[in-house]
């Protein structure tokens, strides 16, 4: 049985038959994006960055980590952190059930799981489609987003996972959770003596 990833090579080869790449074929060439859904919303990324697509599987809670972090897991060798999306969109945590879906992606360097509602489908989608998305106020889901596309009657927010899963940010993140936890037990120590 074939993987998204191997389909999606099928349907869209990094280079054409004269050699050319992607991005040398203009925005007519179309891509690939898996789409998934997070409570009636539906969001997309680009098939080349999934690696693979599994069940939701308990995650081991990691100490003084972000709400967004739901902990890691162990697959096949390698400890992959996973996010909650909904989480990290500010709708509170999922509470996570066997019809959950981990989606492992490439974000740079690294791998992780995001864990979502459902995939929903793999879409065609050409340069010219997608609408850049409307600016708000910094934080807004709005900054991790590519753009976004009309699909029949829906509207698909494509991700950009870089600016989402910033690394950085997340180790911010959980300093600043440290600092958090670590402000309130100095003072009741000083409290104390």
């Amino acid at each position: 049985m074939k993987g998204v990833t191997e389909m999606a090579l099928e349907a869209n080869p990094p280079h054409s038959e004269d050699g050319a790449s992607r991005q040398e074929q203009g925005s007519t060439q179309a891509r690939q994006y898996v789409t998934f859904t997070i409570n009636s919303e539906e969001y997309g990324v680009d098939i080349m960055d999934v690696r693979e697509i599994k069940g939701w599987t308990h995650a081991t809670r990691l100490p003084n980590a972000p709400s967004y972090v739901r902990g890691v897991i162990n697959l096949r060798g390698l400890m992959l952190p996973i996010f909650d999306l909904r989480s990290r969109f500010g709708q509170g945590e999922t509470d996570a059930s066997k019809t959950h879906v981990i989606v492992i992606v490439a974000v740079g360097s690294r791998t992780i799981g995001i864990l979502v509602d459902a995939v929903s489908d793999i879409l065609s989608i050409t340069q010219d489609q997608i609408r850049p998305a409307p600016e708000f106020e910094q934080g807004h889901e709005a900054a991790y987003l590519h753009g976004l596309v009309s699909v029949s009657e829906r509207m698909v927010a494509l991700l950009a996972l870089d600016r989402l899963f910033d690394l950085a940010g997340v180790r911010e993140g959980i300093l600043d959770a440290a600092v958090a936890e670590a402000v309130p037990q100095a003072a009741a120590q000083q409290a104390i003596a």
